[in-house]
């Protein structure tokens, strides 16, 4: 099945060679590539518009602070929040759960107080917490998992309790690839009193998201695994809450008045948004996100499903090949569209230096997720991740390369 005809020509990096083979580009876990639109969107704002936001009424600095709030607009509507105050432009998602945990969590968590992850957590989701509960005296417990290498529900629902005051789950795995049930573990948290942020990095790009049917309280993304630039991410939040919470940051752009005694500062969103913002890359953002809009958030899901169901046959029939993830699931559906593996005898990096060689570009090394990989008792993996730009044909194409790499480098051990 083709998603839609000549999508590949929107991404011009696609069409070049690596090492004198086509660019099979397999880290979109990682970043994804972007579309030309998005990046004349840049080049359109540097060469036409460019002006600070928010502080001067000439021309410029008007349809600079139009675009860089149409952005938001667009984000709001792209995950279906109540209202467009409840977006907060952030770095990454990284600084999106660093703001959380420092505004939210160093006043609200006291000693004994229970935060809730789990053990296949990106290090973002994971450092801001336990830098909170040295502060605090908050305790984190970690979720486990499932002999089959997903989320152990059943153990959360026997850790959740009075104590619990926050729970912080990713969504879609990096490394595992499992999809959370999110819905329900936003419920079932709320029925303690907890409050839920989701580390949406991995879905947001591939599948729609409503935040009305999660009712999570935070969801953090970034904009550059969603084909938009680096050094833009959001963060959601209920506009409540996030109206309780103190800035993160002082300075410009998120104050009311100033004096030299003290200040007051401003409404949302930019009491969150100290300083001159990544404007450029708001703006590509919210093309970004005109772009996955009208492909469609369910045709894109409908496409990595597929792909994802082949690319795990084709790695199956690889002896000596070990996936890491969900194995219980029907023709691939149910997982995303990314595989991390380990070969018996080789390492990831050689892997993935040897199919470098071939124009395939996969990623080596703990993916952020040091925990996870001692839990495995792995230093590393190696993982194949994909987006909507893939092609069926690519996957046959790395998974010939991988085992002629895998001969290779058992030939030569022989």
């Amino acid at each position: 099945m083709t998603l839609i005809q000549n999508i590949r020509d929107d991404f011009p990096i696609l069409n070049q060679t690596i090492q004198g083979k086509p660019l099979i580009y397999l880290d979109s876990a990682a970043t994804s590539q972007k579309p030309s639109v998005v990046i004349e969107t840049l080049h359109h704002y540097y060469e036409k518009d460019n002006a600070n936001v928010h502080r001067g009424v000439h021309t410029l600095s008007v349809k600079a602070t139009e675009s860089y709030e149409a952005s938001r607009d667009k984000v709001a509507k792209f995950i279906n929040a109540n209202c467009r105050e409840e977006i907060i432009f952030t770095r990454n998602a990284t600084e999106a759960i660093n703001l959380v945990a420092y505004s939210w969590g160093l006043n609200h968590l006291k000693q004994g107080d229970e935060i809730l992850t789990s053990v296949m957590e990106h290090h973002s989701n994971l450092v801001p917490w336990q830098m909170i509960a040295q502060k605090t005296g908050a305790v984190i417990r970690y979720i486990q998992l499932t002999d089959n290498e997903d989320l152990d529900l059943d153990h959360f629902k026997s850790m959740l309790s009075e104590k619990t005051k926050l729970v912080s789950i990713v969504h879609i795995s990096n490394m595992l690839g499992c999809i959370n049930p999110i819905e329900e573990i936003t419920k079932l948290s709320h029925s303690f009193g907890a409050k839920v942020l989701i580390d949406a990095c991995q879905s947001v790009p591939h599948t729609p998201i409503d935040i009305q049917n999660i009712d999570c309280d935070w969801l953090v993304a970034s904009g550059h695994k969603m084909c938009g630039p680096t050094g833009i991410g959001f963060l959601y939040g209920k506009r409540k809450i996030l109206e309780s919470m103190p800035p993160f940051l002082g300075g410009g752009e998120m104050i009311d008045e100033v004096f030299l005694d003290h200040f007051t500062y401003g409404e949302l969103p930019h009491k969150f948004e100290a300083g001159t913002p990544a404007i450029a890359e708001a703006i590509a953002l919210g093309r970004a996100v005109d772009y996955l809009t009208e492909i469609g958030m369910n045709t894109i899901h409908s496409y990595e499903e597929q792909l994802s169901s082949y690319l795990f046959q084709q790695l199956e029939r690889i002896p000596n090949l070990r996936a890491y993830g969900v194995k219980k699931i029907k023709n691939g559906i149910g997982k995303a569209a990314l595989a991390s593996f380990n070969v018996d005898g080789i390492h990831g990096s050689d892997l993935s230096t040897l199919l470098d060689n071939e124009g395939i570009a996969i990623r080596s090394g703990d993916h952020c997720t040091q925990p996870l990989h001692h839990l495995l008792k792995a230093s590393g993996s190696a993982r194949a991740s994909l987006y909507f730009y893939n092609t069926f044909e690519e996957i046959d194409k790395f998974t010939v390369a991988l085992k002629e790499t895998i001969d290779f480098f058992t030939k030569i051990t022989e």
